[in-house]
């Protein structure tokens, strides 16, 4: 640092003696001098070198702002703040998205958190999947903790055949601008307005407005980043886990009858949800049904029984269940908890399950003792397929 200093210093020393040697002498020379006095006028020279006042000033131009572009880069070197080579690293590997799914403001914040910050999880770059978690992990040193895929998910059914308008609405096509008409031309106050503002803020094309004038999730693309539902004013889209595919797709909190006079297809709060639960996940609270995700087992009975169709099943497929007889002793367990009747047999002797009746709601192979009924949805499967395919528009998009 010392050697750099007397450097610097010397050639700004010689630039300075440079200058004043060649330029200011001619310049000072070439300059009228007046004569003042009694009678007297003033006496000047007929010209002025104007080749040497503009060498002058162009000199003294350059030397000024070597001198302040050496200063610069003195401070620049003297303050400069090391950056850890492994938040280039992380960076590099991220997808890209500048999504902030992650809780960040971009992908370079996160980088330098989850490298600079130890409570930082290396497992928060949600387009990126496990795939970019293990590489994060690998990086920073840290344990990469393998999270179920989330999707954005749409709690409203009232498109345009199934819901009331109150007024035409005839002014901006976006949610957040119509919400200032009156809070929406929707007579309910909690349905999704179907402008499509979450389609144009979705950076991997994963939403899209369907024929209903209701937004559509296509989950093979959706990263679960969490920025169409930002932009809703009427909080219509969450971001949920992919196993938990049973929910109530209303968002009202009117009571049943003012619902049902503003859709076809609202939550009425009616209770069959609570009364046909076996694990208690159904609620109604605030004239609304709700899903405890932490306690659904996605048999999907509230599905069955609801009598508006406000709780839906995203499952694409539900397997019939099939008993494995080596396995099979005779319990009866199945038949007690099958709510459908489909599972048949005698005490002590193996049993059989009628696929003709059989919902797939997996029940008979949640409580079966020793494990002899298959057949239910393989959510794992699922799971490291939806990783795949984000894994790879993620990639497609960052190319891009």
């Amino acid at each position: 640092m010392i050697d750099t200093l007397t450097y610097m210093t010397g050639l700004i020393s010689d630039m300075i003696q440079i200058i004043s040697s060649l330029s200011i002498g001619n310049f000072i020379n070439h300059l009228p001098i007046p004569t003042v006095g009694v009678g007297g006028g003033v006496e000047a020279k007929e010209s002025v070198d104007v080749i040497a006042t503009i060498k002058f000033t162009v000199i003294f131009a350059a030397g000024i702002g070597a001198i302040f572009g050496l200063g610069l880069a003195f401070a620049a070197k003297k303050f400069s703040v090391k950056m850890d080579p492994k938040v280039e690293q992380v960076r590099d590997v991220l997808a890209g998205a500048q999504c902030g799914g992650c809780g960040f403001a971009g992908c370079q914040q996160y980088a330098e958190a989850v490298v600079e910050r130890p409570e930082v999880s290396p497992s928060l770059c949600t387009p990126g999947g496990a795939h970019v978690a293990e590489l994060v992990s690998m990086i920073t040193g840290k344990k990469a903790e393998m999270s179920e895929p989330k999707y954005s998910t749409i709690m409203c059914q009232g498109g345009l055949s199934k819901a009331v308008k109150k007024f035409k609405y005839e002014g901006v096509k976006d949610c957040r601008a119509a919400v200032l008409a009156g809070g929406g031309d929707k007579s309910c106050a909690y349905g999704c307005l179907g402008y499509g503002t979450c389609t144009t803020v979705c950076p991997f094309d994963a939403i899209h407005m369907g024929g209903d004038a209701l937004p559509v999730v296509d989950r093979a693309k959706c990263t679960g980043c969490g920025k169409c539902a930002l932009v809703c004013p009427k909080n219509v889209i969450a971001i949920l886990p992919g196993s938990k595919a049973v929910q109530t797709a209303c968002h009202s909190k009117e009571r049943g009858t003012d619902t049902r006079k503003s859709c076809q297809i609202g939550c009425i709060a009616c209770g069959m949800c609570e009364k046909v639960c076996p694990f208690n996940a159904a609620e109604v609270k605030d004239n609304l049904s709700r899903i405890n995700i932490d306690k659904c087992k996605v048999c999907g009975l509230c599905v069955r029984k609801c009598p508006t169709k406000a709780i839906v099943d995203l499952l694409p497929s539900r397997p019939k269940a099939f008993i494995v007889e080596s396995k099979c002793i005779g319990c009866n367990m199945c038949m007690k908890v099958c709510p459908v009747n489909a599972a048949h047999g005698v005490l002590k002797q193996k049993h059989s399950i009628d696929a003709a009746k059989c919902i797939g709601c997996g029940i008979c192979t949640a409580k079966c003792p020793v494990q002899a009924i298959n057949g239910t949805f393989n959510f794992k499967e699922v799971y490291e397929k939806a990783q795949q395919k984000k894994h790879k528009v993620s990639a497609e998009v960052n190319s891009t």
